[in-house]
């Protein structure tokens, strides 16, 4: 398989398509804001300073549970870097990590060192401070310490090492380059990935505030088809759906709204007609839901 299969995505900022991707992402400004000042401090010091100096590998890692935005955050960084660079501009690339993966012995590694330390350095030799998105990195750095014998560790080791090395040639090589790793599972992650990050940012599941600014957005969105949809996101009742669903990711929090809207045929037939007391029905049925789903995994890991 040629390796440029791989690129899910090449594109320069800026590009209308992403303009809204960073601010649609509701979690506490301070994460924002250091993955972006992160991504610019790099830039500037490795271009001018030598790696030595700036122990820094171009680098940033995005961890925590589903559907908190971490994607949607990496697919956004070089819209916001864009501003912020000499030359106005940045491009972002996203790859398919579990496209490179294969079950033909030295095939992984083969082409994670020809899309990293090859095909990548091609597409970026004209200098533009670019992104790589590295999205379920624990697919490309398995922990080699845990690496089942029955799946051929030899080549597992050997992945890992090849990501290891490309990301330590680019860090010199490239100093434009950025790579924005995103992870649901960090225990399944190389220690010596980990070490790498210049920036490990946890992005967690939203609380009450989260989950009220999450709805009152879904709810406003919606409202340029169903108008009155927007005097519901400003009910102060809101607030206790929120409490309801505090804990819940942010992808299953927008879903609360089409889920409440199942709960009668009249909203389905008029979704402007949604209630506060049918998104409570909603988001009460959908925390029943998890909390069964958490017994059910407790029983499994063998908790009481």
């Amino acid at each position: 398989m040629d390796v440029s299969e791989m690129i899910k995505t090449a594109c320069v900022m800026p590009d209308a398509r992403y303009a809204n991707l960073w601010d649609s992402i509701i979690v506490d400004c301070s994460i924002k804001d250091r993955l972006l000042r992160s991504a610019a401090l790099s830039l500037r010091l490795r271009a001018q300073l030598p790696f030595e100096a700036t122990a820094l590998h171009g680098l940033a890692f995005l961890y925590g549970p589903p559907g908190t935005g971490k994607t949607t955050l990496a697919r956004g960084l070089a819209y916001q870097l864009a501003p912020l660079t000499t030359q106005r501009k940045a491009r972002f690339i996203e790859i398919n990590p579990h496209g490179l993966m294969s079950a033909e012995h030295g095939q992984s590694q083969q082409r994670v060192t020809e899309l990293l330390t090859e095909h990548i350095p091609l597409m970026v030799d004209d200098g533009i401070p670019t992104v790589v998105l590295l999205d379920e990195v624990e697919s490309m750095v398995v922990a080699r310490s845990q690496a089942s014998l029955a799946a051929n560790p030899a080549d597992v080791h050997r992945a890992t090492d090849a990501v290891l090395t490309a990301i330590d040639s680019n860090a010199s090589a490239l100093p434009h380059l950025i790579f924005v790793a995103t992870s649901n599972f960090t225990g399944a992650i190389d220690e010596a990935f980990l070490s790498r990050a210049d920036v490990a940012i946890y992005v967690p599941a939203p609380d009450v505030a989260g989950v009220l600014a999450i709805l009152k957005t879904t709810l406003e969105a919606m409202s340029a088809a169903f108008p009155s949809l927007a005097k519901l996101a400003h009910k102060p009742q809101l607030q206790q759906v929120a409490k309801v669903l505090a804990g819940s990711d942010g992808r299953r929090v927008r879903k609360t709204v089409s889920e409440a809207m199942i709960g009668r045929l009249e909203t389905v037939i008029q979704p402007g007609d949604l209630t506060v007391e049918d998104l409570m029905s909603a988001a009460v049925r959908i925390q029943q839901t998890e909390d069964m789903g958490k017994l059910k995994d407790g029983g499994r890991n063998g908790t009481n």
